[in-house]
């Protein structure tokens, strides 16, 4: 038997001659409608094809010696500059004085002129310089060991310098009377200028991802023994009403989130997500007439990523090359950023406390069983945990190419399938009324 004759007798799609087809008016129609049902359902399954999602997925987090950055943008518009510090601890409630950070303080005129910007400057820590001096040049730090950071060794050339000093061995400072740095500097006139301003924090810092605490207080900041205390002759002897009534504007724990990001895993995902997931501080506003006043934010932060599709194809490292570059490298504000579009950040939860320093109940709150300890100092503590698991949010699509082609080829079979029949049911249809007005 030739081959050709035994693939005809395999042939599974026998064809009629064109003189046995019989062509109706109803066929086209039908034959229209399957095609524009097969168009529109080819389109679905293409749009389904293209749609991404995006998988939550709960991990252990094994990073180790890695950094965090928290940007803050925080007024106190009854607390001057001057008098306001910022202090970043650890674990081990040691003061970290050696992490990067891009951190202003703007000087804000008083609420009753409109609480507009008087000056800007950029928070330095210990670099501070004693310019037009003889280079020969060496102040006295009255009594005190001079700091290790000292511009020159072994002297206070400048007011900042000499109040490190004092605080070095828990001296009181004060408005700097008789100190020769100090009244150079006009550092009691500045105090007087500034006691009915206001101040407004922003910026951000670098710091190792470990528990521990961040805290704006008044007065320079020294140990006593294994406490941390803050000079506050200052803040108390001021005839100003100073408080820490404080607005949040801002915080957040690493990168923010870009428009594309969130329009991407708040579209169609149903996470309707924002940045304000991510800082639910956001907008936080307290207000307080009592100058012996604390605040405290007790912060669980949670790492997260953001994966987008491709990610790991393209060679780049989620962790924006950390592993091999040094993180003095990159710059204050892109650490978190991968090359690939992923985003290394963090969300966090908080409860808050606020007290007196007087002690009491807190009545006025609505508990009036509980009753406040005595003494600490006054100001707004962000103390923050770093929580054990990851949450990686990653993209991925709804189906494969393959998926796609035999869903196309399921519609196609299927839409066809069903209007042979419906075609076939017309065509019967019509043939059986002709019969019966024939007879």
């Amino acid at each position: 038997m030739p081959v050709k004759s035994r693939f005809t007798r395999l042939d599974a799609f026998t064809k009629t001659v064109e003189d046995a087809r019989v062509r109706t008016t109803s066929g086209g129609l039908v034959t229209i409608a399957s095609l524009l049902l097969i168009l529109y359902l080819v389109l679905g399954e293409w749009s389904d094809y293209r749609r991404i999602t995006v998988h939550p997925e709960l991990v252990v987090d094994k990073g180790r010696g890695e950094k965090m950055e928290i940007h803050m943008n925080i007024t106190f518009p009854r607390m001057p500059c001057e008098l306001l510090t910022l202090d970043v601890m650890d674990v081990s409630g040691e003061v970290q004085s050696e992490v990067m950070h891009g951190i202003s303080k703007i000087r804000l005129a008083p609420r009753s002129e409109g609480g507009h910007v008087l000056e800007t400057k950029a928070l330095r820590l210990h670099e501070d310089d004693a310019p037009h001096m003889d280079p020969d040049y060496c102040g006295q730090c009255y009594g005190a060991p001079a700091p290790p950071t000292a511009s020159k060794p072994g002297c206070c050339n400048t007011c900042s310098e000499v109040r490190e000093a004092y605080a070095s061995v828990s001296w009181s400072f004060g408005r700097g009377e008789n100190v020769e740095q100090c009244e150079r500097e006009h550092y009691g006139e500045a105090l007087d200028s500034q006691r009915r301003e206001g101040c407004r924090i922003e910026g951000g810092i670098r710091v190792n991802k470990v528990v521990g605490n961040f805290h704006f207080a008044p007065g320079k900041s020294f140990s006593n023994g294994q406490t941390h205390v803050h000079d506050l002759e200052n803040y108390f002897g001021s005839q100003e009403q100073h408080t820490f009534s404080h607005e949040v504007h801002h915080l957040r724990f690493g990168p923010q989130l870009g428009d594309e990001v969130l329009r991407r895993y708040g579209g169609k995902t149903g996470m309707a997500w924002s940045n304000h997931h991510l800082s639910p501080l956001d907008g936080t506003d307290q207000q307080t007439e009592d100058r012996a006043f604390n605040y405290m934010y007790f912060v669980k932060v949670v790492p997260t990523a953001y994966l987008p599709i491709g990610w790991d194809k393209k060679g780049a490292s989620m962790w924006s090359g950390m592993d091999d570059i040094s993180h003095e490298l990159i710059e204050l504000g892109k650490y978190g950023h991968g090359e690939s579009g992923s985003v290394e950040t963090h969300q966090y939860s908080v409860t808050s406390h606020k007290r007196s320093l007087t002690g009491g109940t807190a009545q006025d709150e609505g508990h009036k069983e509980r009753l406040h300890a005595r003494g600490g100092i006054p100001g707004v503590f962000f103390s923050f945990d770093i929580s054990p698991m990851k949450v990686i949010n990653r993209e991925t699509r709804t189906k494969s190419f393959s998926s796609f082609l035999v869903g196309v080829c399921a519609v196609i079979g299927g839409t066809l399938t069903v209007a042979a029949a419906v075609d076939r049911g017309l065509y019967a249809g019509s043939q059986q009324m002709k019969k019966m007005k024939e007879r």
